[in-house]
C-alpha cells in the first residue's frame, strides 16, 4: 500500500460525549473546590449575623472591636473603649464575633 493511501486513510469518529468529559469533570471539581465552600462560609456569617446580642464583643471589617450595646433591625450601637465612645454601624460590617455574653458567663 502505498504510504499517502495510509495517512489519507480516516479514524473513526470519536464519541462526542467522551470529548466533553474532561470538561464536564474539571467544572465539577471547580464547584467542589470553589463554589461549596463559599456557600457554606456565606451562610455561616449570615447565621453569626443573624445571632448578634447586646453585650457580644464584635470586630468590624475595619478592624474596631466593640461590645454590642443594642440592636435595631440593621443598625448596632457599639462601645468602643477605653473612653466608652459609641458607634453606631450596620449589621453587615461586623464580620466576627470575639466573645459572647453567654462566654463570658460560662468563664465566671
Amino acid at each position: 500500500m502505498p504510504l499517502a493511501i495510509i495517512l489519507l486513510q480516516q479514524q473513526p469518529a470519536a464519541n462526542p460525549i467522551m470529548s466533553f468529559l474532561p470538561l464536564v469533570f474539571i467544572v465539577a471539581i471547580f464547584y467542589f473546590l470553589v463554589f461549596m465552600p463559599m456557600q457554606r462560609q456565606k451562610k455561616q456569617q449570615a447565621q453569626m449575623l443573624a445571632n448578634l446580642e447586646a453585650g457580644a464583643e464584635v470586630v468590624t471589617t475595619g478592624g474596631i472591636v466593640g461590645t454590642i450595646v443594642s440592636i435595631s433591625g440593621d443598625l448596632l450601637i457599639m462601645r468602643v473603649k477605653p473612653d466608652n465612645v459609641k458607634l453606631q454601624v450596620s449589621r453587615s460590617a461586623v464580620s466576627s464575633v470575639v466573645k459572647t455574653e453567654a462566654a463570658r458567663e460560662e468563664k465566671k
